[in-house]
């Protein structure tokens, strides 16, 4: 059990008894490792468990009495058995659910002790996973044809050990264990009739937004025939479920995830030319936008045009209070909170957190409400923003389908040209700030736009839109993008999802793949007579921060975070303090590429992104013990033993830290993942299209770190084969991880 795991039950041991609350009732497929997770606990086996709120009605979106909100759920999560909530809840029954449930009764009639909880799930419950199997794939290509786009004898073959791993991610339904076509067993499994792609680690199902990304490495993998059943999936579930959930678990059917079915369709039909698909998928297409409006859509007046727009916003809702583990018990309940939430706020503040988790951002604190709070996860207000990224998304699924349908149905294809057009006008006057010259999400309850600055800033040019003093004015194209260049000058790694630094796995320093690609994406949509002229430069005595349009950032420079540097005199990690763009060498920053004759400010910018993409996947991998025979040799055991990795063979992470390209992210509510879906996807995807402008990343060792120019050291914290860190003892969400 972890330390934050103990001091929760700890935590939730004390709030029992200061609380009084009501209690009611064709290669050959990967092995794949089932593991059963033995409930542990610090507490005396005969400790009875922490009082409970009231049980929540039936939730309609929930049909088990196992796996759903209920008295068993609430009870296992309070009892806190497992370092990571989920792992329960993918644990399916091994007896007839109607056994368990008696079983259960007879324990929890009483004041069940931990001891009894332990013995239940022990004895009740089998191996996680356990529905699920590794499957080949027939029509594996070793050598597909975008490695001929790298040109770095390195970074071909890396890129082709990340293609490999493709071989480890399959899975599919095992029928012979399925407990939905049996009597004796239930499981939290929603099963799928074809392959997929898991991310990887603890997320051992499909999963709705991270396919997107996945599908397109899959693209350049040439592995066809997978994305065509990923689609077919997303389709069953739109058939069945009428949208398509956050992830392939009973819990998730509360939320979905940003809505790009509609884009990973189009870019199969695009690659592949397959257009048979359409006529089974398009009507689907258009069942997902009519859910989004039936459900996220309202009617917003703009307050700078008095026009009144259709937008959309995340907003999961579940009927009432839901809780899972004793973190989310805390976040509702804790002593600290004065005066005490009642069940309406209670219910509130889980559809905040089920609602954050629809987002995909769970959690940032561009999430939290304006105004005084206490930059805790009980001020988030999600469901008060239009958010830039989901209409973006919408607003491309809309003109996506109007292609699609061409001149075969004029009609259709006319009303998504124009739902787009309309979905365009709201974006850039709700969300667009023309003096910032960048997007923000627009705050109902203040309604103005919020003073927040994120990466999602760069979701509208990635899906088309191109504001107006963009396209036609080249200063202000690059001071768009001008913290793009502040981040390569400044840091070691690539872009993060916020610059603020709260713990939350979704801010600074962390840094996610998906992102790299859409600001990637939004640089390459920049018209041709904006994007072509020099990269400007500060003058003397000036940062890139000072290039950056005023208030853009909405925080003061010696406001970002720092990087750390390694100090050779004493081996202390230091900062740098502001005015530190420290990544410059030879006329391009550290980790950047080779500079090119003529090369225009947005190439550049790219380039340099790639570049800095590849450094932090390659070099995170090899510091846990990746390597590959004749290229890359292994690093010595006294490094590897720095991330513990001296038995690892290499971790694809599912986040990376902008400060150490050796590092993985850190922070949230379970321990950095390793796999990982949607990483290799951009990966192959920026060696397909950015091959022969990427070199050797220059890894920083993992024992000392020379401090100079270019050389922006290492943070303190070091990716490990296993990650048991950077978890945040106080913010943990099980309602949503689950």
């Amino acid at each position: 059990m972890t330390t934050s795991s103990t001091f929760a039950r700890l935590a939730c041991l004390l709030q029992g008894a200061a609380l009084v609350l009501a209690q009611s009732t064709t290669t050959a497929p990967p092995s794949l490792t089932i593991t059963t997770a033995v409930p542990s606990a610090t507490a005396s086996d005969s400790a009875a468990l922490a009082s409970q709120a009231a049980l929540p009605p039936k939730q309609p979106w929930c049909p088990s009495e196992i796996f759903c909100p209920g008295s068993l759920l609430q009870t296992v999560g309070i009892a806190d058995l497992f370092p990571d909530d989920k792992t329960f809840a993918d644990k399916p029954t091994s007896k007839p659910p109607q056994e368990v449930l008696a079983t259960f009764q007879n324990i929890s009639s009483s004041n069940a002790t931990y001891g009894q909880i332990i013995d239940f799930v022990e004895q009740n419950f089998a191996g996680e996973g356990l529905e699920l199997q590794a499957l080949p794939l027939s029509d594996f290509n070793a050598n597909p044809a975008f490695l001929g786009n790298v040109s770095n004898p390195l970074v071909k073959a890396w890129s082709q050990t990340v293609h490999n791993i493709w071989t480890q991610l399959i899975r599919g339904t095992n029928r012979s264990t399925l407990c939905s076509s049996r009597s004796d067993c239930e499981s939290s499994l929603i099963p799928l009739n074809h392959t997929f792609v898991v991310p990887g680690g603890r997320f051992r199902e499909q999963y709705y937004w991270d396919s997107y990304w996945i599908v397109e490495g899959l693209l350049e993998s040439e592995l066809y025939s997978i994305v065509n059943d990923t689609l077919q999936n997303f389709m069953d579930e739109l058939d069945r479920i009428g949208f398509i959930p956050n992830g392939g678990r009973v819990y998730y059917l509360d939320r979905s995830q940003p809505p790009l079915f509609i884009q990973m369709l189009s870019r199969y039909v695009t690659v592949t030319n397959d257009t048979s698909i359409l006529s089974r998928a398009l009507p689907l297409a258009e069942k997902e936008l009519k859910w989004w409006r039936d459900n996220r859509s309202l009617n917003v007046t703009s307050p700078f045009t008095n026009q009144t727009h259709l937008v959309y916003h995340y907003s999961a809702n579940p009927v009432t209070l839901v809780i899972l583990l004793c973190s989310d018990y805390l976040t509702a309940n804790g002593p600290e909170i004065n005066p005490p939430l009642n069940d309406t706020q209670k219910a509130a503040l889980y559809a905040e957190l089920a609602t954050g988790a629809e987002s995909g951002w769970d959690y940032t604190k561009r999430w939290f409400t304006d105004g005084d709070n206490d930059g805790s996860l009980r001020n988030l207000g999600v469901r008060s923003l239009v958010a830039i990224d989901l209409n973006s998304i919408l607003y491309n699924n809309h003109a996506i389908l109007a292609k699609l349908y061409g001149s075969s149905n004029r009609t259709l294809a006319n009303t998504h040209r124009s739902a787009a057009s309309a979905l365009r006008t709201a974006i850039l006057d709700l969300l667009w700030d023309g003096n910032k010259l960048a997007f923000y999400d627009f705050n109902l309850a203040t309604n103005q736009r919020k003073d927040f600055f994120s990466v999602a800033n760069f979701y509208p040019l990635w899906s088309g839109i191109v504001p107006d003093e963009v396209a036609r004015d080249e200063n202000a194209a690059f001071g768009h993008f001008a913290s793009l260049n502040l981040v390569l000058n400044r840091y070691n790694g690539t872009y993060p999802t916020t610059l603020v630094d709260t713990g939350l796995q979704w801010d600074a320093p962390n840094a996610w793949a998906p992102h790299q690609h859409v600001v990637l994406g939004a640089l390459r949509a920049l018209p041709a007579n904006v994007s072509g002229g020099a990269l400007p430069t500060p003058g003397e005595g000036k940062s890139t921060f000072d290039l950056i349009p005023s208030g853009q950032l909405g925080m003061a420079e010696n406001q970002l975070p720092q990087q750390p540097r390694v100090n050779i005199n004493d081996g202390n990690f230091t900062n740098t303090g502001s005015g530190a763009d420290i990544n410059a060498l030879n006329g391009t920053v550290f980790n950047g590429g080779n500079a090119t004759d003529g090369e225009g400010w947005s190439h550049r910018l790219q380039r340099e992104l790639a570049n800095r993409y590849i450094t932090s996947a390659l070099c995170s991998w090899r510091a846990t013990g990746g390597s590959i025979p004749g290229i890359l040799p292994r690093l010595s055991d006294a490094e590897l033993n720095v991330t513990q990795s001296i038995n690892n063979t290499g971790n694809m992470f599912e986040k990376f830290s902008a400060l150490d390209v050796d590092s993985a992210g850190r922070g949230g509510e379970y321990t950095v993942q390793a796999g990982f879906g949607w990483t290799n996807g951009v990966a192959l995807w920026i060696a397909s299209n950015y091959g022969d402008q990427l070199n050797a990343p220059d890894c920083p060792s993992l024992l000392t770190t020379a401090q100079g120019q270019g050389q922006g050291g290492t943070s303190s914290a070091r990716p490990s084969a296993a990650p048991a860190f950077w978890v945040i003892t106080t913010m943990a969400i099980g309602t949503l991880l689950l």
